[in-house]
């Protein structure tokens, strides 16, 4: 089974737009019969995002570390909750059991964990998809300062393709797929 890593916020205090972004993705990775790969939280999209994609039939393994793996943080209900010592492990093990990666809106980690997995290609550590979905234009200022770089020649124009940007769940899934069939 195919497997798709999710980074996304933990944070219950967001618009109910996110929320509804992350539980559609849920039913989307369920629907196309692949596996949820992700954090291990209950809260914010991290639990709406894993409790839709168990609700539509799919499996979830969270990957958590240590400090946060506990009662009312990790997602107890997953199929597979991994116990990891530090967020390095964390990121190594998503990084390899996911065979393709999608951010959904979120904080410093979303943001640190997608950078990585960009640097990651470029440095071709790994062929696989990666994913922005950009709800509510939530990443357009980071898209536009990706634009910057470019233009400043900080980066060069062929890592345009280590990435893609959707406006939608539907999208992004359909971005991530036609990528992962073309491994």
């Amino acid at each position: 089974m195919k497997s798709i890593c999710v980074y996304c916020s933990s944070s219950n205090d967001i618009d109910a737009r996110y929320a509804k972004d992350a539980g559609e993705l849920g039913a989307l990775i369920a629907s196309g019969g692949y596996r949820l790969i992700y954090g291990g939280g209950m809260i914010g999209l991290m639990g709406i995002l894993a409790k839709s994609v168990q609700k539509h039939g799919g499996a979830v393994t969270g990957i958590i570390p240590k400090t946060l793996a506990q009662k009312g943080i990790m997602y107890e209900s997953a199929e597979e909750l991994i116990e990891t010592p530090d967020l390095r492990k964390r990121k190594e093990l998503m990084e390899e059991r996911a065979d393709a990666f999608i951010a959904l809106p979120g904080g410093f980690g979303t943001l640190e964990e997608i950078a990585e997995i960009i640097t990651l290609k470029q440095l071709k550590h790994h062929e696989k998809p990666v994913v922005f979905i950009n709800t509510n234009n939530f990443f357009s200022h980071l898209l536009a300062h990706f634009e910057k770089c470019f233009e400043e020649k900080f980066m060069s124009e062929k890592y345009r393709k280590l990435y893609t940007v959707a406006n939608t769940p539907r999208e992004g899934i359909a971005h991530a797929v036609e990528r992962l069939t073309g491994l």
